[in-house]
């Protein structure tokens, strides 16, 4: 225990020796961690790697097959689009990450596009970066669990119909999973994660050495090509349509900038590592993929996927390594979602210290993470999933514009950020909310990449909403600007709150010049005498009220009152209509409205408690109904007396 003196004031510090009980809470997510544990609940790049990069790398197993959907109309010419177009994604996924390496050095605590914004553009911007990241996570999860869930109902088409609930039950899977910490999700998840990048590997490496061996040949018994109406002919929008789609290879990338804090120290050198580590095995996973592809001049089609027609190409059967590649490709789809339960929580976290979300959003839970976050996306994301059916098809045009939005914004703020570091002397430094500004030397160049790729990202974005405007992307287009509107309520809420509880020119605050003490009985008993001796201690100005519905009972209480009421008057209120609560807030409100200047009214309602829980529902909850009724009366309190019945 400290004891400190300041002024005339005594301050006692002292640490509660209570541990929380063990309880099923403990069996699903694990003891509850003291504050003390957070530095060793922090992750090294290996499990880093599990846990933010799941969602970026799970893209591989389907960004190839959307670039062929829209170049089938092609024909054979297709196959001559699908690797250049590849190269010139993996081109902008090199600026990207060059992007948001320099921010993680720059925002060392972690926030990605909603902080750059924030710092360089300005308020709006930043709220607007904001809601484009939490949508997408949202996306994310509903879309990454639905596919893979897609995967297994096309091996058990028996299980088609329990589709919905089978993405649901992965939802919260995860949910309990990253309930029980980061470290603990992130060993979880990191075998099959790790499996995934290995069997993948081996299945482009064998390809490849098939392929500069003349064995490689084209796909067997393909399936029926789909192909879009989307006009017949070469055009270039076509191919931007094709890269737009494409894109949808960089959707995670932004993750490991939000979740910097969860690394070890030095976290942004660990963070940074790791970020350059998943580019490398996306780039190179998506070249190899599309490469051998367009060589064995695989069909985009619902019934087998573009994977599936390589792996059983590569392999010359549906053996094993076969069906390790499906499994892999399975698992990866749904542990996406996991990015997305990394990161929620974190970035809704930062902006309800801004005040743009509710403040329970900042508290961490027993294990140390931000439990309120996780719950709210698997929420959100079931909801989608039962909404659209599990339909990928549906919720794909949703899909990766607001990630591109979040992209344009953060390289935006950067560049801007260069200017300014552009504009210091050598040896000069600013210090603003996030970050330090220093001089570079090479901060045109810097500028220049950043400037590049907002514009590269920019057009990304604008391609994905018109061509996907009609398929749903609509939906998208409106729901940004309606949370941007909710976080802006949400700020002005908690602005005039402050406002209204600001001590600042409060001066001394009004003495209470006269208490006033209602006290309601629907009898006299042991608990009204507690209740009376407590108001006792608040006034001498007391007043007990009874609701007359029985005229014999309301007779038993004056008489009662009469021995045990120790002279406190007594108001006894006919209700005609056997109406309780009603005649009481009317009795009470002409009270309140005739109270004097300075004058506090306190009701102060007698309540049984039992220690059974059912027998509450064998009593009246008067104190619950009266404190909802009166709440928003000014200079009211409302209080209830327990009395405990064993």
């Amino acid at each position: 225990m400290n004891i400190e003196g300041r002024g005339s004031t005594t301050i006692v510090r002292r640490e509660t020796e209570y541990k929380p009980p063990r309880s099923w809470r403990t069996w699903l997510i694990g003891r509850p961690l003291p504050t003390a544990d957070a530095p060793h609940q922090t992750i090294g790049k290996f499990i880093g790697l599990a846990v933010f990069a799941s969602d970026a790398l799970s893209s591989t197993a389907y960004a190839t097959q959307e670039m062929l959907v829209i170049l089938a109309v092609l024909g054979t010419m297709a196959y001559g689009y699908v690797f250049p177009l590849s190269l010139a994604i993996v081109i902008l996924l090199a600026i990207v990450t060059l992007s948001y390496e320099q921010t993680i050095h720059a925002y060392p605590n972690g926030g990605g596009a909603y902080i750059v914004s924030r710092e360089n553009l300005g308020v709006w911007p930043a709220r607007v970066a904001g809601a484009a990241l939490l949508t997408d996570y949202i996306l994310t999860a509903a879309v990454s669990v639905s596919s893979g869930v897609a995967q297994i109902v096309s091996a058990y088409p028996v299980l088609f119909p329990w589709r919905v609930w089978i993405s649901v039950g992965f939802i919260l899977f995860i949910m309990v999973i990253n309930l029980r910490g980061v470290k603990e999700s992130g060993a979880t998840f990191a075998i099959p994660i790790y499996y995934f990048i290995v069997i993948m590997y081996l299945t482009v490496g064998v390809g490849l050495f098939r392929y500069l061996t003349g064995t490689l040949g084209v796909v067997q018994n393909p399936p029926p090509i789909e192909v879009l109406h989307l006009g017949e002919g070469f055009s270039i929008f076509l191919l931007l349509r094709a890269f737009a789609s494409g894109t949808a290879a960089l959707t995670g990338v932004e993750a490991i900038s939000n979740g910097i804090p969860a690394f070890k120290e030095p976290r942004s050198h660990n963070a940074g590592v790791t970020l350059i580590i998943m580019s490398t095995i996306l780039g190179s996973l998506l070249l190899g993929i599309s490469f051998l592809s367009a060589h064995i001049q695989a069909v985009p089609s619902e019934v087998e996927t573009v994977i599936s027609q390589l792996a059983r190409t590569i392999y010359g059967e549906r053996g094993l390594l076969y069906f390790a590649t499906i499994t892999a490709t399975t698992v990866i789809l749904i542990l996406a979602a996991n990015t997305s339960f990394a990161d929620f929580p974190r970035l809704s976290a930062f902006m309800a210290k801004d005040s743009l979300m509710p403040r329970q959003m900042t508290f961490r839970g027993s294990r140390l993470v931000y439990s309120r976050g996780i719950v709210t996306l698997a929420v959100l994301a079931s909801v989608l999933i039962i909404v659209f059916n599990a339909s990928v098809t549906r919720l794909i045009p949703l899909y990766a514009i607001g990630v591109f939005l979040s992209f344009t914004l953060s390289q935006a703020g950067m560049a801007h950020r260069w200017w300014k570091v552009g504009h210091l002397k050598p040896g000069e430094e600013i210090q603003e909310r996030s970050s330090t500004l220093r001089y570079d030397p090479a901060w045109r160049i810097k500028m220049f990449i950043n400037a590049f790729g907002a514009l590269c990202t920019g057009v990304v974005m604008i391609i994905f909403a018109v061509t996907k405007f009609a398929d749903g992307a609509w939906i998208v287009v409106l729901v940004i600007p309606a949370l941007v509107a909710m976080f802006t309520a949400i700020e002005t809420h908690y602005r005039h709150v402050a406002q209204r509880l600001s001590l600042e020119h409060y001066g001394a605050p009004p003495r209470i010049a006269r208490h006033r003490v209602i006290l309601p009985i629907s009898g006299v008993h042991r608990g009204t005498l507690a209740a009376l001796r407590y108001a006792r201690t608040l006034s001498d100005d007391i007043t007990a009220v009874h609701v007359s519905i029985d005229p014999e009972e309301a007779e038993k209480v004056r008489r009662k009152w009469e021995v045990w009421g120790d002279g406190v008057r007594l108001v006894v209120l006919d209700s005609p209509y056997r109406l309780y609560i009603e005649p009481l807030l009317e009795y009470i409100d002409e009270v309140h409205r005739q109270r004097q200047p300075n004058e506090v009214i306190t009701v102060v309602v007698p309540e049984f408690v039992s220690h059974h829980w059912w027998s509450g529902l064998l009593h009246a909850r008067a104190a619950v109904t009266l404190r909802a009724a009166l709440l928003f009366h000014k200079d009211l309190v409302i209080t209830s007396v327990p009395y405990q019945i064993d």
